[in-house]
């Protein structure tokens, strides 16, 4: 209620405002002679605001009309009439007119320029024909200046509604003040009022060009009054059922427009200032004869002349500019509808917006072919991207089978005996690796250790990983001397190496009832062995990597193992932190010369690593292998 009131009440100040404002200031006369700008509030007020700023704005011209001393036999009809023609700009507006889409008064492009031109000009008309005919009707004793009158009325009109629309619609869109109208759940009778309306607009022609070229009598002009009024009544029925378009507030197209009208409105000011001009007043009254000496009515005639001078041949270009550039542009901008993140742009709807423009030798034929051209690659790209997508999937559920298989190759758990115990870990820096370790008794006696680290990471390491930790369980079936099962392996990897791979490894027997260790080393890291409650680097024979050199012989080491051994991989000792520091040798034998518990020492070590490295991401495979001698 609050807003329609506020509907209402705006239009009847600005109607106060400028019909009494100018008439007391001397320059408005009665009868639509002087100047009369307040009629132009009538046509803005309905077109902005409706019904409420119709009723707005001809309750206040009739109180108006009162105070500057008509009756009421002119001031109701007059009222009755200026009701109908400012809800009718609101109809017009809003009525569907070939593709021109329905949206709130804006003069966003041509199409809705020329509407609003042609809304001034049916309203600005029929006002001026139906007042002329009140006038006759009412105020006899004028009769022989109705002429001049309707030509007054539609100079006023026209003028003040176009200067005041302009306005009143750029201020309607900074402040969102509208009255849209509500859609009716009436059946359009679209014929029926096709009919009417053309039957209004013939019918008010006739009235004028009658009443020029005719003397009428009263019953005939007011049969003509009543005519123009049922059917302007009639029309208003008509029901609402379009939607409306929401467009853009900051597009080109309305950019161009506000600039153009700016230079409308400078012009209008210039047109203003030359019509005070004797000599053009004086041409004026000789060519168009108004029986009346009426400066204003020939300085509103100059100002149009003026502005339709610059209108019709700028309207002419703007629209060129417009079907040529802008629409094309406006049309191009809606590509950002159909485009969906990690999906393929829908070309069937963006085929109808390029394909006019496909043939167009000019630049916008060329932007247009580029975004087809685009799109296509842009789809060509994310089915290209979906394949290597799916193809990812594969190589992930494989990759995740084969790290489940490499981890079901490794042992799961402890060998915890009476007078030893074994254990081991192993964390790929990718989904598999090339580190891998293994212990197994190879009769009761004896516990073969084996740890390895073949070249680089990932699939082709996990796979010599692999092959190499088969190899060995086989040659381990039928040979006990870790020296001369290094020496088949290596000659075994280097016969079909042709990627030239390497491996190191260490292996080792333990023998639970001699405490002897025996091994061989090839090209690993020297073990941690525990004497005399101190960890040490063991010093033993480097040897070479497998797969390098054929017929190499590995070096055999025994030593009696009273405590504990520790064999680990380069991944454990090479890890960095965020300086870019190694976790190193040094921190590693200080770490179990520390660890004082007779827990098992693996899942600690793991988490001094972690903490070490902190937020960095792995970069080399850890395994790490221990061995404990218990006390008999």
């Amino acid at each position: 209620m609050k807003s329609k009131l506020k509907k209402i009440f705006i239009p009847f100040i600005l109607m106060l405002i400028f019909n009494l404002g100018v008439y007391y200031l001397g320059i408005g006369k009665s009868f639509g002679l002087g100047y009369s700008p307040h009629v132009g509030v009538l046509l803005i007020s309905g077109l902005l605001l409706g019904p409420y700023g119709a009723i707005g704005s001809v309750f206040g011209n009739f109180l108006c009309d009162l105070i500057r001393g008509y009756g009421l036999i002119v001031a109701v009809p007059s009222a009755i009439i200026g009701f109908g023609i400012s809800y009718l700009a609101y109809k017009l507006w809003y009525e569907k007119i070939m593709n021109i889409p329905i949206t709130k008064p804006r003069l966003n492009d041509t199409s809705h320029i020329l509407l609003f031109f042609a809304i001034i000009l049916i309203c600005s008309t029929l006002y001026a024909v139906m007042h002329q005919k009140l006038i006759y009707l009412t105020i006899p004793n004028i009769a022989d200046i109705t002429d001049a009158i309707g030509m007054g009325y539609f100079l006023n009109f026209i003028n003040s509604s176009f200067i005041f629309g302009i306005i009143g619609i750029w201020l309607s869109k900074k402040f969102n003040f509208y009255h849209v109208p509500e859609k009716s759940k009436k059946k359009l009778n679209k014929k029926l009022y096709s009919v009417l309306g053309w039957v209004l607009i013939v019918s008010t022609l006739v009235v004028l060009i009658t009443g020029y070229t005719f003397k009428l009598d009263s019953i005939i002009v007011l049969a003509e009054l009543i005519f123009l009024i049922v059917l302007l009544f009639a029309y208003l029925t008509k029901p609402f059922t379009s939607d409306i378009l929401e467009i853009s507030s900051n597009s080109i197209p309305e950019s161009v427009m506000q600039r153009f009208f700016i230079m409308i409105l400078i012009l209008a000011i210039f047109g203003f200032i030359i019509s005070s001009d004797e000599v053009l007043i004086a041409v004026v009254d000789y060519y168009v004869p108004l029986e009346l000496e009426d400066i204003a009515i020939s300085m509103l005639l100059i100002i149009d002349v003026v502005l339709l001078i610059f209108l019709i041949p700028s309207l002419s270009v703007l629209r060129y500019i417009e079907n040529r550039v802008i629409n094309p542009l406006t049309s191009f901008s809606q590509i950002e509808n159909f485009i969906h993140e990690n999906q393929k742009i829908e070309t069937e709807g963006l085929l109808d917006i390029y394909s006019p423009y496909m043939e167009d030798d000019d630049e916008i034929g060329t932007l247009a072919r580029s975004y087809t051209n685009l799109i296509n690659h842009n789809n060509s790209y994310i089915e290209n991207i979906r394949e290597i997508e799916g193809e990812k999937e594969r190589i992930k559920a494989e990759l995740d089978i084969a790290t489940r298989i490499q981890q079901a190759n490794l042992p799961t758990e402890a060998i915890d005996k009476k007078q030893f115990k074994v254990n081991g870990y192993s964390r790929p820096a990718k989904e598999v690796g090339g580190d891998f370790f293994d212990y197994y008794k190879l009769d009761e006696d004896n516990l073969a250790l084996v740890i390895g680290d073949a070249s680089g990471k990932g699939v082709p390491a996990a796979l010599l990983a692999t092959i190499t930790q088969v190899i060995i369980k086989q040659l381990l079936r039928h040979e006990k001397d870790p020296s001369k099962v290094l020496f088949e392996l290596n000659n075994q990897i280097c016969e079909n190496n042709s990627e030239v791979m390497f491996i190191t490894l260490w292996l080792g027997i333990y023998n639970k009832a001699t405490h002897t260790l025996t091994f061989s080393n090839a090209g690993h890291n020297p073990p941690l062995i525990k004497h005399n409650n101190k960890f040490e680097y063991l010093m033993v024979d480097e040897g070479i990597v497998l797969g390098i050199l054929e017929d190499f012989e590995f070096k055999k080491d025994e030593i009696k193992l009273k405590d504990a051994v520790v064999v680990y991989t380069d991944g454990i000792t090479d890890a960095n932190n965020k300086n870019d520091e190694m976790f190193g040798e040094e921190r590693l034998i200080n770490f179990f010369n520390n660890f004082k518990s007779d827990s098992d020492p693996i899942l600690p070590l793991l988490d001094d690593i972690n903490d070490y490295i902190g937020d960095c991401e792995q970069f080399d495979d850890m395994t790490l292998l221990y061995l404990k001698i218990k006390d008999d």
